[in-house]
């Protein structure tokens, strides 16, 4: 008897050191479980943009003083979900993922002017007044800055429609809340923003009021090149003397993207179907008349949701910007551009990958099964020892 109760101490029977057991069983799951969370949700964020650096661009000095250089970003087709397609956990995931990446980019980075590309939304096209005041809501909450940084956003069809769904209602709304300003003009650079949703040129009122918008702005572009004191540019608002940058959501006319390569290019299968104008990208005509009219030094565009650099008659280059979200690509990213008067560089930065997160939570899963088996493991050796004890007690 005495040898049965010392083999029952000796296996932690008591239920003292059952209790001790289970508690710590459950601050090891408890610190695993935040453990993963934090860095999942929040510090992965911090690790993988802190790797970003602002491209470096030449600044000559002009009168003793060097040019001052504005840092932007760039991203493009966030396509926040709405009340008809967008599922609760999609939205929760999906949304709470660009909120930390944007944030987490505002503090790191501190760039001057956001620019978002278009497809801010992605029912945009068909929501009712309620829906599309709460979307706005959510997005407000999502991308709040600072005063002193300005964001400015581009139309995307999702937000008002293709052309055969665009409606004056519908672009009204946006630009209550997003402005109606296409020409942006800071340190000395100047952004020329377009609704390339209205560039269809089948002289529809929207898109002749649209080009006849963009023709003015051709024209006060055209002024600050000419010699001061023009008789043709008297009374005109007078720009800095600088090439625009051209930002729409949809990209100029391309064939496809079987020229497009990187690892945020298109997938290989996908690279040589070809495009539909007014669709996918916009018409030739419609491409011809941006870059004669605007002659911008640099095009930046959305809407495939994958990267591409093209270089266009003329000598203008685009880069069209991937998705900043996870629900259209495993590795989103933004542009970051220091840009001068006269020149500008770009470089990319990538956000966390979906299926590193996806991968982290897997693991951390895995090894909780294992402490749980293991510590249920000690139980049920602690359980057999004594009943063998028992059983030899017994034959004695």
């Amino acid at each position: 008897m005495a040898l049965f109760s010392w083999g029952l101490r000796r296996q932690n029977f008591h239920p003292l050191r059952r209790r001790r057991r289970r508690a710590l069983l459950l601050l090891k799951l408890t610190v695993v479980v935040i453990s993963v969370l934090l860095f999942c949700e929040y510090f992965i964020y911090y690790l993988v943009i802190f790797q970003c650096r602002w491209p470096e661009v030449k600044t000559p000095a002009h009168g003793g003083r060097q040019e001052p250089v504005l840092k932007a970003m760039f991203l493009a087709d966030t396509h926040l979900l709405g009340e008809i397609r967008g599922h609760w956990l999609d939205k929760l995931r999906r949304e709470w993922q660009m909120e930390r990446a944007f944030q987490t980019a505002l503090w790191l980075l501190q760039p001057e002017v956001v620019f978002i590309l278009g497809d801010i939304f992605d029912e945009g096209k068909w929501s009712s007044a309620q829906a599309w005041a709460d979307d706005v809501q959510r997005f407000q909450k999502m991308f709040r800055h600072d005063s002193h940084v300005q964001l400015k956003v581009v139309i995307g069809n999702h937000d008002v429609g293709f052309h055969y769904q665009m409606s004056t209602y519908r672009i009204k709304r946006f630009e209550k809340v997003f402005s109606s300003e296409r020409l942006f003009s800071r340190k000395g650079v100047n952004f020329v923003m377009v609704n390339s949703v209205a560039m269809e040129g089948d002289g529809c009122s929207i898109c002749s009021e649209a080009e006849a918008e963009l023709r003015d702005i051709s024209r006060k572009l055209n002024c600050s090149r000419e010699v001061q004191g023009s008789s043709q540019c008297e009374g005109k608002q007078q720009l800095p003397s600088s090439a625009p940058v051209l930002l729409q959501h949809y990209p100029l006319y391309r064939a496809s993207d079987a020229n497009c390569s990187g690892e945020d290019a298109a997938p290989p299968e996908e690279r040589s179907v070809p495009f539909k104008e007014k669709y996918d990208v916009l018409s030739r005509e419609a491409s011809q008349k941006l870059l004669w009219w605007l002659r911008p030094r640099l095009v930046l565009s959305g809407h495939t949701h994958s990267a591409c650099e093209v270089l266009h008659p003329g000598g203008a280059p685009e880069v069209s910007v991937p998705s900043f979200s996870w629900r259209n690509r495993n590795n989103p990213s933004f542009i970051m551009g220091s840009l001068t008067s006269r020149d500008y560089a770009l470089s990319k930065c990538y956000l966390p990958f979906e299926d590193t997160v996806l991968t982290t939570y897997g693991a951390a899963a895995g090894f909780l099964v294992v402490l749980i088996l293991a510590h249920f493991e000690r139980l049920l050796s602690s359980f057999l020892f004594g009943w063998k004890l028992c059983r030899m007690h017994t034959r004695r």
